[in-house]
């Protein structure tokens, strides 16, 4: 059973369909057992990120999700961002599973970053266009598994040990975002990390 993490933000219901599309069990949830029971755990979110940490915190669950380590965590889009330590949209603190900060993107072009752009990582899953709706992003790191090129470099999907961060939207990127997605919910990309340098 996948947990999917409903805490009044997100694409909840876009996502739970992608999910079970793939041949999995999803149910919505905000209940501490549901999520501790579950297989894999999934944090989507759009939105704001001082509004999404605040019904984060008001629901109690940012210790279930800061402390699971036997099973994947993917955090999507916003979900993504609030594994990191700190954002400057709301400057608020996050869940700090990731070191690193959540900043607005630097770009010569047009903020928000929206629409289809490449992967760029070393992973031969990782290398196709995906769906990008957002106007902040986390700073590059040795965590970063794939990025994405926008007037600078974005990450696009990171990975800690057990929690996955996928910036973009696995579930409205086609075939290639849901063979993505499938990927993580499978445990990741651990072993075929790219560096920030690269």
């Amino acid at each position: 059973m996948i947990a999917i993490i409903d805490y009044g933000l997100g694409n909840v219901k876009n996502v739970q369909r992608a999910v079970q599309y793939l041949g999995y069990d999803a149910i919505l949830t905000d209940k501490y057992n549901e999520i501790a029971n579950a297989d894999v755990v999934i944090l989507p979110g759009v939105g704001h990120f001082k509004d999404a940490m605040q019904a984060i915190n008001e629901r109690g669950l940012a210790n279930i999700i800061t402390s699971i380590t036997d099973k994947p965590v993917i955090g999507i889009c916003l979900g993504m961002q609030l594994f990191y330590r700190w954002s400057a949209e709301g400057d608020v603190e996050g869940l700090n599973i990731f070191p690193g900060n959540i900043i607005p993107i630097q770009s010569p072009y047009p903020v928000p970053h929206l629409g289809w752009n490449n992967l760029i990582s070393k992973h031969p899953l990782l290398l196709h266009d995906v769906y990008f709706v957002h106007a902040y992003q986390a700073e590059m790191s040795q965590h970063v598994v794939a990025y994405t090129e926008y007037g600078t470099k974005i990450p696009a999907i990171v990975q800690y040990q057990n929690y996955i961060g996928i910036q973009f939207h696995p579930e409205k990127s086609g075939d290639d975002g849901l063979a993505i997605l499938n990927q993580a919910l499978k445990g990741g990309f651990q072993d075929d990390q790219t560096m920030a340098s690269n």
